[in-house]
């Protein structure tokens, strides 16, 4: 990042994961290495070949927080418009976001606020529904709203009026890197003075009949633990067999880090550079030389003004496919050069599942509370490590360390490639 720009600030978190709703929660579970992976039950997945997964349990809009009275010009709004039309993503969006903003110490209709979030799949539980609806002949059923509720779209939407933010609110939707995107987006509207707060982050709710089937059908999912959902996330070890297909919201405060500290909030790190490149090789599978993932993390630490020696924990994306891990892994290697062996780093996706779109906004919270707690989590059921993945990823209990920055790296279907510096608070 260079010298004459401002820093941006983290000032906010807010949480909805498999471990139910808070950012505390969260972070305390994910501390210990406790699995969020188990049996699906909310639907028959046993025709699919994988049975587990990482969904986020049942929560209602009474989990959102109530905000402070909204300010002056504001149409004094309740801030919970009709819950009953949210899909899943946009619901526990709203919960996340209302936790970070309450967290900012904001107020519902904060002047010059917006929101732009990422997500994969917006409310696809809904298009699933309503398309098994009127094409089983149940079309009177078919809400007028199946179009609004679906898109990908209708989640800033939900979020902004939730909040009553009268600012931008987009949605970046780049497969499963869209939230590492969007909260770099979102910093650079803030550095340039184009926003003075934002509400960023991602959300996905994708543990539906639909994702499950057509994951199951590529392959791409874990198969081998149905009977022990626990141990089915394994990124880096010897026995994985593909991701757990996870979900949840994870939701950002971004300002500048001089109004920050004059107002008094938290800061619980800085985003300090961002890269992201395209293989342009395949719409699933990465180039497996792995030249512009190496390119990505290199922008990223290029931009934020450190060294690679600043570097101390790698959050990976580390999703436990066979493909992606050893070349990540090998990238991770090249970036490092000889310092690569004395990075720690540890993939979330191992306690949380791979939530889609929201994954890496999951990665940078995590990393952000590590730095904050100096404690890094661990990489769980890394019990035989894949020769081929030899970096120190944190195997199955995490540890304390102070950290002055991290690298959050984020790899997605279409060859897409991003990367996010922290520094710490």
């Amino acid at each position: 990042m260079a010298m004459s720009m401002p820093s941006v600030a983290i000032t906010g978190i807010g949480v909805v994961s498999p471990y139910g709703v808070g950012r505390e929660r969260f972070w305390q579970h994910i501390r210990n290495g406790c699995s969020a992976t188990r049996t699906v039950t909310d639907f028959d997945a046993t025709p699919y070949g994988s049975t587990v997964a990482a969904p986020v349990p049942r929560v209602s809009i009474d989990d959102a927080i109530e905000l402070g009275p909204a300010r002056r010009g504001s149409r004094g709004r309740s801030g919970r418009p009709d819950p009953r039309r949210y899909s899943r993503a946009s619901l526990i969006g709203v919960i996340a976001a209302t936790e970070a903003w309450a967290d900012a110490g904001l107020s519902a209709g904060e002047p010059d606020a917006g929101v732009l979030v990422g997500s994969g799949a917006g409310g696809i539980d809904v298009a699933e529904r309503q398309y098994f609806e009127f094409f089983t002949d149940g079309w009177k059923r078919v809400t007028p709203y199946a179009i609004p509720i679906s898109i990908v779209g209708m989640l800033s939407s939900e979020i902004s009026i939730a909040l009553e933010l009268h600012g931008i609110s987009h949605v970046v939707s780049t497969g499963c890197t869209s939230s590492t995107d969007a909260i770099s987006y979102a910093a650079s509207l803030i550095r340039s003075g184009d926003a003075e707060v934002l509400l960023t982050g991602g959300a996905d709710a994708c543990v539906t009949p639909g994702m499950m089937f057509g994951f199951s059908t590529m392959r791409a999912v874990s198969m081998r633990y149905n009977g022990r959902p626990a141990a089915a996330s394994r990124p880096f070890d010897a026995g994985r067999d593909g991701f757990v297909l996870g979900e949840g919201a994870w939701m950002l405060v971004l300002e500048r880090e001089d109004r920050a500290r004059a107002r008094g909030a938290t800061v619980y790190a800085t985003i300090d550079g961002y890269g992201s490149t395209c293989d342009a090789y395949h719409r699933v599978q990465m180039d497996p030389d792995g030249t512009q993932i190496v390119r990505a993390m290199r922008l990223a630490i290029e931009r934020s003004g450190r060294a690679r020696e600043d570097i101390g924990y790698v959050n990976y994306h580390g999703t436990s496919t066979v493909l992606n891990d050893a070349v990540e892994s090998r990238c991770v290697r090249q970036v490092f050069g000889p310092l690569a062996d004395g990075v720690p780093g540890s993939s979330t996706k191992s306690m949380i599942g791979h939530p889609q779109g929201a994954s890496g906004a999951a990665g940078i919270v995590t990393a952000a509370l590590a730095m904050r707690h100096g404690y890094l989590p661990p990489t769980i059921n890394l019990t035989d490590p894949d020769p081929a993945c030899d970096l120190d990823f944190i195997p199955n209990v995490g540890r304390p360390a102070e950290v002055s920055a991290a690298l959050c790296n984020c790899l997605g279907f279409g060859s897409k490639n991003s990367a996010i510096v922290l520094g710490r608070g």
